[in-house]
This record gives C-alpha cells, structure tokens and sequence, in this order.
C-alpha cells in the first residue's frame, strides 16, 4: 500500500501552524528532540492539544505507571502502530517493566502478571464491546483489586491512545532514531 506520508511532512515550530508552535517548542525541550509523530501531528493543532491534554489527564489518574503502559502497549499492538510500540517499549523499559511482560504484550499474548493480564483482557474487551463491557468480565477486572474508577480511567487512556494511533497511521509517522533500539 502506498504511504500517506507525503500528504503530512514533519513540521517544525517555524512551519506549523501558530496554533501548534508552542507545544511543538515545548515537546522538543522536554525530549531533546521533535518526534516526528508531532511534527505531524502539528498539521491539526487541535488534534496535537487535544492528545497531549488527553494523555495529561491520563498521567494524573490513580492508576500506576506500569498499568498505564500495559494500557497503551495493548492499545498500540492492536491497532498496530509501529510507531506507538516502540515508543511505549522504551517507555516500558525505563520502568525497568520484567522483560517477558513486554514481550507478551508485543507479541499480543498473556501477561506473566495476573493482574497486569487482568488490564490487557479489560482493554480489550471494552474495545470488543464498545465500551459495554460484560458483566462478568467487568467483575473479573475488579476482582483484581481495580476500582469503579479505574475502569473509567483506562476508558480515558483508550481514547487517548486510540486518537495517537489512528493519526499516527494517517500520517504514515516514522520511527524516530531515537526509537529504533525498541522498534
């Protein structure tokens, strides 16, 4: 299939629309570098805010790094965004995440971690059902001591990550050199 990446060139502060130059400034210190998946992503500078509010609000919840991460991971591979994997691969990484929990969650298996496994299967089966999450697997999600809120916080991190991954692939964003050790 042909690219759709000559229809989203990497924008910069200077190129992006006035809309997106600040976020694109503020990404670029906090990284040391300006992701191509924003550069693209600048292009719709609602889009660009819209995601990294999303993704704020999603960092603030009540549910701790790892869980979040398994969150985006499942999100990633399912919708397959190349891109998305191996950011949250490295972002795994420096969480120092057991190995074979990455690799399980790449390769769209089981989690070592029952509780961890307990997210995957929720992540999924509110995508399965569109949001109308079955009773009983609802329940088997908080018998792993989630709460209510929780549930609804990984609804939030859905739409987030639903919303990277689909622009990610429009924009055909490739993976950064930074990236390609988790690509």
């Amino acid at each position: 299939m042909p690219s759709t990446a000559q229809h989203f060139p990497d924008l910069t502060p200077e190129t992006a629309p006035p809309a997106a130059r600040r976020p694109l400034e503020q990404i670029t210190r906090k990284l040391g570098y300006l992701p191509s998946a924003a550069a693209r992503l600048a292009h719709s500078p609602q889009l660009l805010d819209g995601f990294l509010k999303l993704t704020a609000l999603f960092d603030a919840t009540e549910l701790d790094p790892l869980v979040r991460e398994t969150v985006v991971l499942t999100i990633a591979t399912r919708n397959g965004c190349h891109l998305c994997v191996a950011m949250h691969t490295a972002k795994l990484t420096h969480l120092d995440a057991d190995p074979a929990l990455i690799a399980a969650l790449r390769a769209q298996q089981p989690l070592p971690d029952p509780r961890l496994e307990a997210v995957r299967r929720f992540v999924h089966s509110a995508l399965d059902h569109t949001g109308a999450v079955p009773e009983p697997e609802l329940a088997a999600f908080l018998a792993h001591g989630f709460t209510r809120r929780n549930a609804l916080e990984i609804v939030l991190g859905i739409g987030a990550y639903t919303l990277s991954t689909f622009a990610n692939r429009l924009t055909d964003a490739p993976i950064d050199p930074q990236l390609a050790a988790h690509a």
